[in-house]
């Protein structure tokens, strides 16, 4: 009997896949076992194809592939290499022993050629100190995973003559610095005019990956500001480009690089409830997983359906979501900051002193209805957005800071925070933690008793408030947090102060 080492995925979790070839007397057929799905099913005749036009024979004899483990079902056409390995193995063609160096993994076109496959990344990364034998297509991409060694191929024959020792083939060194040198150009803040208290509760937002929610009438501003929320977010350290990498890796829309910069997702309202947390038959990631360590941009909050906003609950809260299907549950790391948008009532002009709303008080409450408590209570910060006034347009005057001098802060702070929370920025504190590092002096104390009982806030409400004063704090190099930090993290509870909510 021969064993080929492959490896397959499941969500972003790796797991090895043995496969075990053996030829016995009988009718010539090829049957394969172990819980394949069609594509692996139907694999046998892509090999056989392969095998000859490679210009290699299939013994004529009855051949048993088997895929261990056998409970987990096997899905794609990742296998095709490693079990026509195991098929020339066994007619003696390839050294046996030989397999137990590698992992084997790609899809075979019908004249012997490698196809890449998605994920590859996962599987190197899953398997460290490990040596892969992928198609040229993706061997690139495997190959970030830095402590395994890839080697490329393009044809099956060329994987035989490698294992025979005919070619030699050197591992793949990939050069990072020559990736990471590419900067990503995004909008700059200097181009927004006025709004320097918006600008301000983003750079918190940024500093401390807390939720933000902007309330305030069309053309206010609200999207222009948020889409150069990209702009002072600090780059990804290698591991966290490794991590978003295998996350869209299992997407449909991954075109093979490394990700180098933080997503910013911008889905439409009319998403569905799965496109948001992910699912599906094959529990692909959602749009909260592909913004993990970025930003997820909700544009006019109150028009996404209500189970939509309420399946952002667990993830806004855990930093993680968890796609159950029948036979298993897929966990995607979800750590995204949510910066929403909304106006404050359907026509939008509520509270405008220069244009009259013209909605009534009962639809204004539906309105703002649509948006639940608990959703409310999870979003750190809730700012008005007015609208600027004519001479903020009109002045050639305009010196706004550029969002290179906002971001310098935001890393400035977000350093204090690693180092002091141990790994955690301050928007993933605990009780506990709060307690240790967030807790104000006693004049801030006694402030944020003053406005637990006039803002009748929540418990959530209350920690959120300390997290942000943190933050503040942090921004500012200052160890304690003090009363002015606590002030202005209440003034960034808009929503609590207006009782927007009550219309």
């Amino acid at each position: 009997m021969i064993r080929v080492k492959s490896c397959a995925y499941i969500g972003i979790r790796a797991f090895e896949v043995n496969i075990e070839v053996d030829r016995s007397s009988g009718l010539p057929q090829l049957i394969t076992v172990g819980l394949p799905d069609a594509s692996v099913r139907e694999a046998k005749e892509r090999i056989r194809t392969a095998i000859k036009n490679s210009g290699f024979e299939i013994p004529p004899e009855k051949i048993t592939i088997n895929l261990a483990p056998a409970d987990i079902k096997k899905e794609g056409a990742t296998f095709d290499l490693p079990m026509a390995l195991g098929i020339l193995a066994a007619n003696e063609l390839i050294p046996a022993s030989i397999f137990e160096k590698y992992f084997f993994c790609g899809e075979l076109a019908l004249d012997g050629s490698l196809r890449p496959f998605q994920g590859s990344l996962i599987l190197t990364s899953h398997f460290p100190q490990s040596s892969f034998v992928l198609p040229e297509g993706c061997a690139m991409e495997a190959a970030w995973a830095k402590k395994a060694a890839i080697f490329s191929v393009r044809t099956l024959k060329e994987v035989v003559d490698f294992l025979n020792g005919k070619t030699v083939i050197e591992p793949l060194n990939p050069d990072p610095e020559a990736f990471l040198k590419e900067s990503p150009i995004y909008p700059d803040f200097a181009e927004v005019r006025g709004q320097n208290h918006v600008k301000r509760a983003l750079e918190i937002a940024a500093s401390g990956r807390h939720h933000i929610l902007l309330v305030g009438p069309p053309g206010s501003g609200k999207t222009m500001i948020s889409k150069r929320l990209p702009s002072i977010l600090p780059p990804p350290s290698w591991d966290e480009m490794i991590d978003l990498t295998k996350i869209k890796s299992v997407s449909e829309q991954h075109d093979g690089g490394l990700v180098l910069q933080r997503p910013f997702r911008s889905p439409h309202h009319t998403s569905s409830a799965i496109a948001l947390t992910g699912g599906g038959s094959s529990a692909r990631p959602g749009e909260v997983s592909l913004a993990h360590l970025g930003a997820l941009f909700l544009d006019e909050l109150p028009e996404f359906k209500r189970d939509v906003l309420e399946s952002l609950r667990a993830p806004m809260e855990d930093g993680q979501i968890t796609v159950s299907r029948a036979k298993n549950q897929i966990t995607y790391p979800a750590h995204f900051l949510l910066i929403a948008a909304m106006n404050p009532c359907p026509c939008g002009y509520l509270g405008e002193p220069t244009r009259r709303c013209r909605c009534a008080l009962n639809q204004i409450q539906k309105y703002q209805n649509k948006i639940s408590g608990p959703i409310l209570d999870r979003i750190d910060l809730q700012i008005e957005v007015p609208r600027v006034g004519s001479e903020f347009l009109t002045k050639d005057t305009h010196h706004a800071e550029s969002s290179e001098v906002i971001r310098a802060r935001v890393i400035r702070a977000q350093t204090i925070q690693m180092k002091r929370n141990k790994g955690k920025l301050n928007a993933q504190l605990t009780p506990n933690e709060i307690r240790k590092w967030a807790w104000p002096d006693p004049n801030g104390l006694a402030l944020m008793e003053t406005a637990m009982k006039n803002l009748r806030l929540s418990a959530r409400a209350y920690f959120k408030i300390l997290k942000i004063a943190r933050t503040i704090a942090d921004l500012e190099a200052e160890e304690k947090v003090a009363k002015k930090h606590v002030a202005e993290a209440i003034q960034y509870r808009g929503l609590d102060r207006m009782s927007l909510r009550a219309g």
